[in-house]
C-alpha cells in the first residue's frame, strides 16, 4: 500500500508527460516550424508552437497589471482531458490510502520500514532506498495527498482555457511525488533527493507561463534563493556523515547523544558539533520554508497559476523545512543554542510577514505573506521543543491555506483574472458560495474559536510562553502581536473584496460562480478548516501525544505540561488580539473607509517601508546582485575578453596575421626590388664577415 501511495503520482506524472510530448509532436511534427495564429496577430503578438520552445500567446492569468490581455490563441492539446482525469484519479486513490495508513500507523501502532533496493555504495557511505512509515510520515502523507488531490480536481476547472494542460498536470504530479519521497525518506540522502525534487518542480510550475518575463524571473529567483539554503543543508548532511559515519536516521539518532560536548573545526573556529550541524540543516529549512532573510522568493511565486500557489503554500515545498526539523528533532533537542536560533527566526518571520501583509493589494500576495507568517509560528513551536504542536499547525494550516488560495482563485476567475482587491467590491452578492468558504478560511486563519487555527495557533503561542528558550518571551510577544495583524489583513481582504461598492463595474456585472470542478474542492477544504482542529487536538497537543507520535518525534519532556499551567489572564490574549484586529479592520474599511488613506498620508515613510516589504529586495539587489553582475561583467570583458582572449588565442592569431601581412608586402614582383634586397644582403654578409667572424 505504501508503494502505491508514493508511486501513483509518479505514474500520473509520466502518463501526463507522455500525452504532452505526443500532443506537442502532433501539432508540430517537424519540431522546427513556427505556426502563426490569427488571434496572436490581432493582439500584435506572435504565437509559437510549444514544441519550438519559444513564446506563445496563450495565458490564463493576468499580466503584470492584473489583467488577462489575450485569450488562449491555441486549441487544447490532444489528450488534455485524459491527462487531467488520470492524474487526478490516481491522486484521489493515494489520498484515500493515506488516511488508511494514518489510522493503521497512528492508532494501530504498525510502524514499518519498507526496503526497496540498494542505492549508493561507496566506501563507508551505504545508502538504501527505503520508505520509513511512522506517525509523522502518516500525517504528512495525509496532508500532501489530500491537498494535492483537491488541487488537481480544482485545476480541471481553473485551467480549462490553457492549451498545455497535460504538461501542467504532469508537473503537479511530479511536485507531489517529490514531496512524498521527502516525507517517506529513511535517510538524509533520500531526503535530499526529495528536497531538490520539490525545488525543481516549483521552478517548473512557477515559470509554467514562460511567455511572461515576470514568471521566468520569479522561477529563477525561487531556484537561486533556495540554492543558498540548500548549500547550508548539504553542508549539514556532510557534517552528520563526518561525525557519525552514516546518513541513516536510526544510526544518526542512536549516535547523536555521544556528540554532546564535542567540537568541530569550522574555518578555524572550534564550534560545538551539534549546534553547528543543526544550524546548517536549519539553513536549508530557512530557504525551503521562506523564513526571514531567505523569504524573498515566496511572494514572487504568485506568478505561477493559482493552483500552484495553493500546492506550494499548503502541502508541499514550504512545509518541507518544518517537517525536516521535526524529523531531526533528536538532534535539535540536544542543541539548545540551535533551538534558540530556530525560535528567533520563526518569531521574527511571523511578525515581519504580518506587517507586510497589512498593505498588500494583490489578493494572492496577501495570502502568500500570511503563509510566510504562519510558517514562522510553526518554527516557534519547533524552537520550543513542542514538535507535535508545530506539526498540528502544519496539519490545520494546510486546509485553510489551500482554501484561501483556491478561494482567491475562484474570485480571480469570477473577476476575469483581476487580482487587485482595490478593483473589487460587493462580490458577496455575485459569488455567495465563494464568499462563504473564504469567510470560513479567514476564521480558521485568524484563530476564531472552534475553527481549526484556534486550536493549533494558540497552542504555539502557549508553547513559546512555556518554553525555557532564551527567546521565549520575544517569541511570545511577537506571535501575539502577529495574531492581531493577521486578523486585520485577513478581514481587510474580505471587506475590500466582498463588501462595499463595485470598483470595476464591467467585471462585476460579468462575475459568476466558478465551475463545479472548482467549487467542490473548496467546499471540502472548508469542512477541513473546521474539522481538522478540535477532533485532532488531543492527538497533537493533549494527553494522547505520546501514544500517537511515539518515537517519530523527540519532544521536550516538560513542554506540554508547562503549557497547561499558562496564567489564566494570558490564555485568552491571542483571541482578544484576534478580535481587536477584526474590530480595527472593520473600522478602517467598513465604518470609516477614509481612515486608511489618511493614515498612509500621515505616515508616508512607514507606509512605503511596508509596501516595499522592508526593502529586502532593494537591499539584496544593492549588496549582492549588482556587485555580482559587476564582477561577472568585469571577468567577462576584462578577464576573459581582454586578457585571456587578447593575449591568448585572439592575440596569437592577430600577431600571426600581422606578421604574414607585412611579409606579403615584401613580395612586390619587381626585379629591381629583389636585386636591391640581394645587394643589401651581400653587403650585410661581407660586413658581418669583416667585423664579426673575420675579426
Amino acid at each position: 500500500m505504501m508503494q502505491a501511495i508514493v508511486f501513483l503520482p509518479l505514474i500520473g506524472c509520466i502518463i501526463a508527460g507522455l500525452i504532452s510530448i505526443v500532443g506537442a509532436h502532433a501539432r508540430n511534427p517537424s519540431g522546427d516550424e513556427v505556426e502563426h495564429h490569427a488571434d496572436a496577430h490581432d493582439h500584435g503578438e506572435v504565437a509559437v508552437d510549444e514544441a519550438a520552445g519559444v513564446i506563445h500567446a496563450s495565458s490564463h492569468e493576468p499580466d503584470g497589471n492584473g489583467h488577462d490581455d489575450h485569450p488562449a490563441a491555441e486549441p487544447a492539446a490532444a489528450g488534455s482531458r485524459a491527462a487531467e482525469l488520470i492524474t487526478t484519479g490516481l491522486l484521489m486513490v493515494a489520498a484515500v490510502l493515506s488516511w488508511v495508513v494514518l489510522v493503521d500507523v497512528g492508532f494501530g501502532h504498525n510502524d514499518a520500514r519498507i526496503a526497496l533496493f540498494p542505492w549508493i555504495t561507496s566506501g563507508d557511505l551505504q545508502v538504501a532506498w527505503a520508505l520509513r512509515v511512522d506517525t509523522l510520515t502518516a500525517v504528512m502523507l495525509v496532508v500532501v495527498n489530500t491537498i494535492s488531490s483537491l488541487v488537481h480536481l480544482y485545476s480541471i476547472g481553473y485551467m480549462d482555457e490553457d492549451p498545455y494542460r497535460p504538461r501542467f498536470f504532469s508537473y503537479l504530479s511530479l511536485f507531489t511525488f517529490a514531496m512524498l519521497m521527502l516525507v517517506t525518506a529513511d535517510n538524509l540522502v533520500q531526503l535530499f533527493f526529495g528536497w531538490e525534487g520539490v525545488g525543481l518542480a516549483s521552478y517548473l510550475l512557477i515559470g509554467f507561463w514562460y511567455h511572461k518575463p515576470s514568471a521566468n524571473a520569479a522561477a529563477i529567483k525561487a531556484f537561486i534563493v533556495n540554492r543558498v539554503g540548500d548549500f547550508g543543508f548539504a553542508l549539514g548532511i556532510f557534517a552528520v556523515f563526518m561525525l557519525i559515519g552514516s546518513v541513516d536516521y536510526e544510526t544518526i539518532f542512536a549516535g547523536a547523544p555521544g556528540l554532546t560536548g564535542k567540537t568541530i573545526n569550522f574555518f578555524g573556529w572550534q564550534a560545538d558539533a551539534l549546534t553547528l550541524t543543526c544550524l546548517l540543516l536549519f539553513m536549508g529549512a530557512m530557504g525551503k520554508s521562506a523564513q526571514f532573510l531567505l523569504h524573498t522568493w515566496l511572494p514572487d511565486a504568485m506568478e505561477g497559476p493559482t493552483p500552484v500557489s495553493a500546492l506550494i503554500h499548503a502541502a508541499t515545498m514550504v512545509t518541507a523545512g518544518v517537517f525536516m526539523v521535526a524529523r531531526l528533532s533528536p538532534l535539535f533537542e540536544l542543541a539548545p543554542t540551535a533551538q534558540a536560533f530556530v525560535m528567533f527566526i520563526g518569531a521574527t518571520t511571523a511578525f515581519f510577514a504580518a506587517t507586510v501583509g497589512l498593505v498588500q493589494n494583490d489578493i494572492k500576495r496577501i495570502v502568500a505573506y500570511s503563509t510566510c507568517s504562519q510558517l514562522g509560528y510553526m518554527f516557534v513551536a519547533m524552537g520550543a521543543g513542542a514538535y507535535s504542536v508545530g506539526i498540528f499547525h502544519l496539519f490545520t494550516h494546510a486546509f485553510f491555506k489551500a482554501l484561501l488560495f483556491l478561494g482567491s482563485g475562484s474570485v480571480i476567475y469570477a473577476m476575469h483574472h483581476e487580482q487587485d482587491i482595490r478593483n473589487m467590491g460587493g462580490l458577496w452578492r455575485k459569488i455567495p458560495y465563494t464568499f462563504a468558504v473564504m469567510c470560513i478560511g479567514t476564521l480558521a486563519l485568524t484563530g476564531f474559536p472552534l475553527f481549526a487555527g484556534y486550536f493549533s495557533k494558540d497552542a504555539i503561542i502557549e508553547s513559546a510562553y512555556a518554553s525555557h528558550n532564551p527567546f521565549g518571551p520575544y517569541a511570545y510577544l511577537l506571535t501575539v502581536g502577529a495574531a492581531a495583524l493577521t486578523s486585520f489583513y485577513s478581514w481587510r481582504l474580505i471587506w475590500k473584496t466582498f463588501f462595499g461598492e463595485p470598483h470595476d463595474q464591467e467585471h462585476y456585472e460579468a462575475a459568476h460562480e466558478s465551475p463545479l470542478w472548482m467549487l467542490i474542492p473548496i467546499g471540502v477544504l472548508a469542512a477541513g478548516s473546521i474539522l481538522s482542529g478540535f477532533p485532532f487536538q488531543q492527538l497533537f497537543v493533549g494527553h494522547g501525544v505520546e501514544e500517537f507520535f511515539r518515537e517519530s518525534v523527540k519532544m521536550n519532556p516538560h513542554i506540554l505540561e508547562d503549557m497547561e499551567h499558562m496564567p489564566a489572564l494570558l490564555s485568552p490574549l491571542p483571541t482578544v488580539m484576534m478580535f481587536l484586529g477584526l474590530a480595527v479592520s472593520y473600522l478602517f474599511y467598513m465604518s470609516r473607509p477614509y481612515l486608511p488613506v489618511e493614515l498612509a498620508n500621515q505616515q508616508p515613510l512607514l507606509y512605503q517601508f511596508l509596501l516595499n516589504k522592508w526593502y529586502f529586495d532593494e537591499v539584496y539587489d544593492l549588496i549582492l546582485v549588482r556587485p555580482t553582475k559587476w564582477l561577472g561583467r568585469f571577468l567577462w570583458k576584462v578577464g576573459d575578453g581582454y586578457i585571456i582572449d587578447g593575449f591568448g588565442p585572439d592575440g596569437v592569431s592577430a600577431w600571426v596575421l600581422d606578421v604574414t601581412r607585412n611579409v606579403v608586402r615584401l613580395q612586390t614582383g619587381y626585379l629591381y626590388h629583389y636585386a636591391f634586397a640581394m645587394l643589401i644582403g651581400a653587403a650585410g654578409l661581407i660586413t658581418w664577415f669583416m667585423f664579426g667572424a673575420g675579426g
